[in-house]
């Protein structure tokens, strides 16, 4: 049962034990509690936050005298137990890559939330403790380094309970904390956005759990800064020209494998002339191809193998196994390739064969492709291919500006957007505003248009 009807005295000193301790006293509904303090400083924090929970209206349990911030007393839920709460309820139905991000935004605000003493371990040591040992469920039960474990040891101390985010101030810190880099300096706006929602929601998560009255993020106004730039630079797509060459120069590439990067060849070309993204790619599978002799074939996209990190996945394995990007489990993406995909799909299937599961791109010894070896190979690639200011342009600088490049010509083609949106994975919507920059070789048609309009030599017409 909750009271709002509360009494707090000032504080007492109870001198009959052989060292004098200190008694903070108050009632609830008429019922009288107290709690003795070894000092005088520790009594007076909490009975100061007693003070401040019945001035916020806070009822108070008529049962433990508590008001619900502080209503398991000494052992009250701190953030970090909270944030691991919060792991634990999610870990399960979480892709690897929101595990990383949850921990990322988790181990940045654990450490900024603490009470005020000596011994706080480096702020890089408290990041790998939270994010290689405390946080992620398959790593708490590994060997701790004493390093690790001392730094542990005093964030479990340290950690402040969730009823002290209900001050304003503390709400501030949160947010400062996730405004900035391990090294102090300020973190870019998409990396303060993405951490901001992961606290966002475990804040909400601790107000469902009742240790919290509300989200105290709700009441925080910052600045935003400028929303991150989501509109492909045209500068980054390749014409169809290039794109032949720059797949070309894949056969002459070598480092990657005894096969170079022959092996490659057909895994960026699916990334162009399918505007499939790499983690895609590297989930096709031979029984997800149909690939005719001639004329136009088909890929229907099932499955996505997104690099994530082993710390993060349930296998273990460096590459996560998922469904497509925002579609419903089980959903399928038809998207019709054109000949010289089916006919480069056929060659490497021809002379490389298939993975033991079917898969199309692999290894030597069968495994998922690693980010670093294609990346390796298509560095190389673009140094062949490309004049030297070219190279040193943003011109496809990364692999996945094939797919943008694919998209772009699709769109400059005069393909309905609907249709492009489809066979990329995009909503309509999405899909203009990203691409609204690369749409090109409109401008001379709409000039004529308009000198039409304007009459003979720009006149206006009778």
């Amino acid at each position: 049962m909750k009271s709002y009807k509360v009494v707090i005295w000032k504080l007492s000193i109870n001198r009959s034990a052989k060292k004098p301790t200190y008694l903070v006293r108050w009632s609830v509904g008429g019922e009288p509690f107290h709690e003795s303090h070894k000092t005088q400083a520790l009594a007076d924090r909490f009975r100061a936050k007693l003070l401040r929970a019945a001035d916020k209206g806070e009822p108070f349990d008529t049962i433990t005298g508590l008001p619900d911030s502080l209503r398991s007393g000494k052992t009250a839920l701190s953030f970090l137990d909270l944030a691991v709460k919060y792991v634990d309820a999610r870990w399960a139905d979480a892709s690897a890559k929101q595990r990383d991000s949850v921990t990322d935004a988790l181990a940045t605000v654990v450490p900024a939330l603490v009470k005020p003493g000596r011994g706080r371990p480096a702020p890089e040591v408290l990041r790998r403790a939270l994010r290689s040992y405390v946080l992620p469920i398959p790593r708490r039960e590994r060997e701790r380094p004493e390093e690790i474990a001392a730094a542990v040891r005093w964030i479990e101390k340290a950690s402040l309970p969730v009823g002290e985010l209900q001050e304003i101030a503390r709400a501030h810190e949160l947010i400062e904390a996730l405004s900035r880099r391990l090294d102090g300096k300020p973190a870019a706006t998409q990396t303060y956005r993405r951490r901001r929602a992961v606290v966002f929601n475990v804040l909400e998560y601790a107000v469902e759990l009742d240790h919290l009255p509300s989200n105290p993020l709700s009441r925080v106004r910052r600045k935003r800064g400028k929303r991150p730039l989501q509109e492909v630079d045209r500068r980054v797509v390749v014409n169809p020209r290039q794109a032949r060459e720059l797949l070309t120069a894949l056969t002459y590439v070598g480092g990657y494998d005894r096969a170079g990067g022959r092996r490659l060849r057909a895994f960026f070309a699916c990334l162009y002339y399918a505007a499939m993204r790499p983690g895609e790619a590297l989930g096709l599978r031979r029984s997800d191809c149909t690939l005719p002799a001639t004329g136009w074939g088909r890929i229907e996209l099932a499955e996505t193998r997104p690099t994530a990190g082993k710390a993060w996945t349930d296998s273990g394995e460096a590459h996560d196994r998922r469904g497509l990007k925002q579609r419903a489990e089980g959903e399928v993406r038809i998207v019709p390739i054109p000949p010289p995909l089916v006919r480069l799909l056929r060659d490497h299937v021809k002379e490389f064969g298939t993975a033991d599961d079917g898969r199309l791109f692999f290894s030597e010894r069968g495994n998922v492709i690693a980010a670093s070896s294609y990346a390796r190979a298509w560095k190389q690639a673009r140094e062949l291919a490309l004049v030297p200011d070219q190279v040193s342009s943003v011109l496809a600088f990364r692999p996945y500006d094939l797919r943008h490049a694919g998209v772009s010509q699709w769109l400059n083609s005069g393909v309905p957007a609907p249709e492009v949106a489809a066979r990329a994975g995009h909503s309509v919507d999405v899909l203009l505003k990203i691409y609204a920059k690369c749409i090109d070789g409109q401008e001379a048609a709409m000039n004529d248009r308009i000198m039409r309009g304007l009459g003979e030599e720009g006149e206006a017409p009778a």
